[in-house]
């Protein structure tokens, strides 16, 4: 207890004043014992010397206090990531003074879900001047989150005393989950065959190669090659792709990830995963798919998606009380909500246990089991399950 009451001196001295680095210490323990000397052999250079001591160690707290006045921190925007990739995170810290900043400590207070508070030692900035300080930073999880403090460090120019300040610099860092690199999805592509020909239909709509255009837009990664129209391309000399007129009955893919339930950690992640990838591979597809979680509803459109995914998290309360009334991919761990689901749905389900869903199929015949001990792509990629 009483480290621990030490401790909590010493954090509040360094934040709010200054504390005395261990040469501080040593120093004022040399003072102290020569005053004590002082006054019992009265002799006047030990006073002078326990003084000097004592004015050589105030000029070092003041000085340090000092050193981080006039000091700007800010940071540029966080670009976001998917999930395994590395975070960039570019901090600018700058002098507004017409002297020299030398021998500080900056740390970026990162939260620890993410990785442990990054520092790093700056040498001097100049006068007038700034200092970039761009890091990297791995992410292993999906997630949107905030932080806000940026800690400036010194002990300059004596080095007895340190000094901490703390500046608010708000950053938020938007980690999407994985997207799965599908070939085929089955599942997918069997959705509403049994109510008519939609699929069918999106299938020609993909392999055709005129007649049906129906507006050109510029060229996005990911676009075939065989969509270009070349005479245009040459005419705007940048590649300009046909949109197809649909020539489907106007049905849509709905993915929806059952966040209203309580789901194990390790099986939610997955199923954000499953969801990101079905949506980005329906869309790759030229399909018009949306995506459904509980509290946002209905949602279109690959950043929004994205966003939503990052952030989604289980038992969420429901923006809408019932689900559309349209088939839909039913991502779930609760093989109670089946009963729930509009006739010609597909579910997926994560549990290990099959026998589980069978009393349930009543609104959904097709679907896939999760096997978490296999791999998720492959596992999407197979012929899906069924009841009927």
């Amino acid at each position: 207890m009483a480290s621990k009451a030490s401790f909590s001196i010493t954090e509040w001295l360094e934040t709010h004043w200054a504390t005395p680095a261990f040469s501080g210490w040593l120093l004022a323990g040399l003072a102290l014992c020569f005053f004590g000397a002082a006054t019992n052999t009265m002799a006047g250079w030990l006073y002078v010397l326990s003084g000097t001591i004592a004015a050589l160690l105030g000029l070092g707290a003041i000085l340090s206090m000092r050193s981080l006045n006039h000091l700007q921190v800010r940071r540029h925007p966080i670009t976001a990531v998917s999930a395994g990739d590395d975070l960039t995170i570019d901090i600018i810290i700058q002098n507004t003074t017409k002297s020299p900043k030398n021998l500080l400590q900056l740390g970026d207070m990162l939260p620890s879900v993410i990785n442990k508070p990054q520092k790093t030692a700056i040498e001097v900035i100049p006068p007038q001047g700034e200092h970039h300080w761009t890091y990297y930073v791995p992410t292993e999880r999906r997630g949107v989150y905030h932080w806000h403090e940026v800690q400036l460090r010194s002990g300059s120019p004596l080095g007895l005393f340190w000094c901490r300040r703390t500046q608010e610099v708000p950053a938020k860092a938007v980690i999407y989950p994985q997207i799965l690199p599908l070939s085929r999805c089955p599942l997918v592509d069997t959705l509403g065959q049994d109510e008519n020909d939609q699929m069918q239909s999106d299938r020609r709509y993909q392999a055709a190669n005129e007649g049906v255009t129906k507006a050109l837009r510029p060229y996005r990664y990911g676009d075939p090659m065989r969509m270009i129209h070349w005479r245009t391309s040459a005419r705007f000399e940048e590649f300009q792709v046909r949109e197809l007129e649909v020539i489907t009955g106007g049905e849509e893919i709905l993915i929806a990830l059952d966040s209203g339930s309580q789901w194990t950690s390790d099986n939610f992640e997955q199923g954000v995963i499953v969801a990101a990838s079905l949506y980005f591979y329906a869309s790759r597809a030229q399909l018009n798919v949306k995506l459904w979680t509980a509290k946002t509803g209905l949602i279109h459109g690959n950043r929004t998606v994205l966003e939503t995914l990052a952030a989604v998290e289980t038992e969420e309360g429901r923006k809408d009380p019932d689900l559309p009334k349209i088939p839909l991919i039913w991502i779930t761990e609760n093989p109670a909500t089946f009963n729930s689901l509009p006739p010609g749905s597909r579910w997926i389900m994560f549990s290990q246990e099959q026998d589980k869903i069978i009393p349930a199929f009543a609104n959904a015949l097709i679907g896939l089991m999760i096997n978490n001990e296999q791999p998720l792509t492959s596992q999407l990629q197979k012929p899906p399950l069924s009841f009927s």
